[in-house]
């Protein structure tokens, strides 16, 4: 049973060096696009920027530091759970909404300042939403 488990384990460790190998293969395959309301959904400006990755372009400003950021982001696009507790915090109307592919998997991410936990994954991903204020600390 042992060498069943230490065989297990064995396989796991080699499939993920797979995994690594993918991993930086995918991240060439990193194209969004991110739309930006300031003042809320449907109120102007609207402003708009493209962001690749491997090798870094787009018109995002800093792409390079920007892909260098999301490759270090845990979860990166993660929503925020349905049954997370968040402070009544609001700190204003802007709304972003950030699409196409990450690593190579399809991207769909709204973003917005509605309570303390959005205002938290906002920042988290502000490197991707410029021109927008910082929470207070």
């Amino acid at each position: 049973m042992r060498a069943l488990a230490l065989a297990g384990l064995l396989l796991a460790a080699v499939a993920g060096g797979c995994g690594a190998e993918e991993g930086s293969a995918a991240e060439s395959a990193t194209e969004l696009r991110i739309t930006l309301w300031p003042q809320g959904v449907g109120k102007r400006p609207t402003r708009r920027y493209t962001l690749r990755c491997n090798p870094a372009g787009g018109t995002l400003p800093r792409a390079r530091r920007a892909c260098e950021a999301l490759g270090r982001l845990r979860r990166a696009f993660a929503p925020v759970p349905r049954t997370m507790a968040c402070t009544q915090l609001y700190r204003g109307p802007s709304e972003a909404l950030v699409t196409g592919t990450f690593a190579g998997r399809p991207v769909r991410a709204r973003f917005d300042r509605t309570d303390g936990c959005r205002i938290a994954r906002w920042d988290r991903h502000r490197f991707l939403l410029p021109g927008t204020p910082a929470a207070p600390a």
